[in-house]
């Protein structure tokens, strides 16, 4: 079978398909059978849930599950896939069950085990509105009388992770690409190019001027609102500049990283925590300072990634450049009117609590956004993570994370016919887990199965059919999910055409959210149970 018929098999049958779990049977996204076998045990559902919980045996059928949150995993090297599953292993199975069960560590029983959300002391929501002043700062007195923000463990650890992940990258790639980046650089203008550059000379290069004028743009109009708006906007005009000099800075080591393992560490959480040390009590300016140095760093990754398979596709740079601009100011337009339309349109939106089960309109990663809004902008990391706040032992985990390769490097040094060592990853084994929230256990346990079986059983025993089908397959997967999960929005969920029935009634683990302190009720309207 030809390449071209294998695609188009395999988008039609991920089409019809998804037409199932995406709305039939909406229950398949989330197959969490211990949850059914222990209706009533709360550690039970906290072990077995695959959206709330550890994800004990948990799976999905639905692709976009597997896809959404870590991309394909038929595409990911099996090293990287051997690494991240040590790292969610490490996480979910040791880590947490200890901080939960073993230590009861920061409280942890007060408060759900597997949430984003924000809590009070005695386990209730955090009433983050009392808190805001009328100019979006926080209110220092209602903050000492309401309390300090709480987590649930799974979101203080993982925040350690995400310390331990970006130091890591530092220390990785000085110590494993360290000299040949210096090398490279240094010889950028002598070395004879290969044949792939030597095909593309046919081609006009992009006049250099094409890039500084949309960054100079850029900025320029950044500048404006940071000084026009500045009430709005919070940030200072040197914030914004500090913002693009911290994603020039570590563009070249996530890319490394991200090129080498095609896993992208984020700077979300570094440049939050910074901008809440240098500026604590504004959300907005610590958002605004994270859109431009994390989301500039990732889209010039992107950017990057983009022209590598142009590159290799003997695609015209011109071509290239001008598609991606286009496309670029087409998609962000585009997805600012969508949204506003969104937010007016779809009743209860990103309120989980007040949404069916299953709904796609619970808004995870638009809830993890303003949860970090909160804890790094409003509140800011002082604290919470600072000498006032419950969490400051975590930032040691800076420091292991900096270790990490280091202590890798010198077994390699000492081992050096051990090939293996060199394919332990720290960055990507911290950073394993860096999506969660808002992923869940429930996409990393389909993601690594996926992933082993294709890249380790079929790339070992079916290696012709690998070559010539497997990133095909992934195409068409994520191809025939993507038009179904557009048509059933604008012929049924547009149209709030839905039906009723147990398949249709999520994962059924009502329980996986209860805290099992005792004393702690959440009141009448709740399913949990007091201890």
């Amino acid at each position: 079978m030809s390449r071209s018929k294998f695609f188009l098999v395999v988008l039609i049958c991920s089409f019809v398909w998804a037409f199932v779990p995406g709305y039939l049977f909406q229950s398949l996204t989330s197959i969490s059978w211990v949850c059914w076998v222990f209706s009533k045990s709360v550690t039970a559902q906290q072990l077995g849930s695959g959206m709330k919980g550890l994800g004990l045996g948990a799976f999905t059928l639905d692709w976009t599950a597997v896809s959404s949150f870590l991309f394909s995993p038929l595409i990911s090297p099996f090293f990287a896939t051997v690494n991240v599953l040590v790292g969610y292993v490490l996480f979910i199975y040791v880590v947490m069950p200890t901080a939960y069960w073993g230590m009861n560590l920061y409280n942890a029983k007060t408060f759900p085990i597997f949430s984003s959300h924000l809590f009070a002391s005695n386990g209730s929501p955090y009433k983050i509105a009392d808190i805001v002043n009328q100019q979006f700062q926080l209110d220092t007195e209602a903050y000492d009388k309401l309390g300090r923000i709480n987590l649930s463990i799974f979101f203080a650890i993982s925040y350690g992770f995400n310390f331990a992940t970006i130091a890591a990258t530092i220390t990785h790639v000085g110590f494993f690409y360290g000299k040949e980046i210096y090398h490279r650089f240094r010889a950028s203008q002598q070395e004879e190019p290969d044949v792939h550059t030597k095909l593309m000379r046919k081609y006009e290069d992009i006049p250099a001027w094409w890039f500084y004028s949309v960054t100079a743009l850029s900025m320029i109009v950044s500048l404006i609102l940071c000084t026009v708006l500045k009430d709005q906007v919070q940030l200072p005009w040197w914030g914004f500049l500090f913002a693009c000099a911290m994603a020039f800075t570590f563009t070249l080591p996530v890319s490394i990283i991200s090129a080498t393992t095609n896993q992208t560490p984020g700077l979300n959480v570094i440049t939050e925590y910074v901008m809440g040390l240098i500026m604590p009590g504004y959300p907005i300016a610590n958002v605004c300072f994270k859109v431009y140095g994390y989301i500039s760093m990732s889209q010039a990754i992107s950017f990057l990634a983009d022209f590598k398979l142009g590159h290799y596709m003997k695609i015209p740079p011109k071509s290239m450049f001008i598609v991606q601009f286009v496309g670029t100011v087409v998609a962000g337009t585009v997805n600012l009117i969508v949204g506003w339309w969104l937010l007016g349109s779809v009743e209860n939106i990103c309120q989980d609590q007040l949404l069916p089960p299953n709904s796609p309109w619970t808004c995870p990663n638009d809830r993890v956004f303003f949860d970090a809004s909160v804890i790094w902008g409003l509140v800011g990391p002082n604290r919470i993570f600072g000498s006032n706040g419950n969490y400051i032992a975590l930032n040691w985990f800076f420091l292991f994370g900096a270790a990490g390769p280091v202590i890798v490097y010198i077994l390699h040094r000492i081992f050096p016919t051990h090939k293996w060592i060199l394919l332990i990853n720290i960055p990507v084994l911290t950073g394993a887990t860096a999506l969660m929230p808002p992923a869940s256990t429930l996409n990393f346990n389909s993601w690594l199965l996926y992933g082993i079986i294709f890249n380790f059983f079929v790339f070992r025993y079916r290696k012709k059919w690998w070559q010539r089908y497997n990133y095909i397959l992934s195409a068409g997967l994520d191809a025939g999910a993507a038009f179904m999960g557009v048509l059933l929005y604008f012929t049924l969920t547009m149209e709030n055409r839905t039906i009723k029935w147990w398949g249709t009634g999520g994962e059924h683990c009502p329980l996986a959210s209860c805290p099992t302190a005792k004393g702690v009720d959440l009141g009448p309207d709740s399913v949990c149970p007091v201890f």
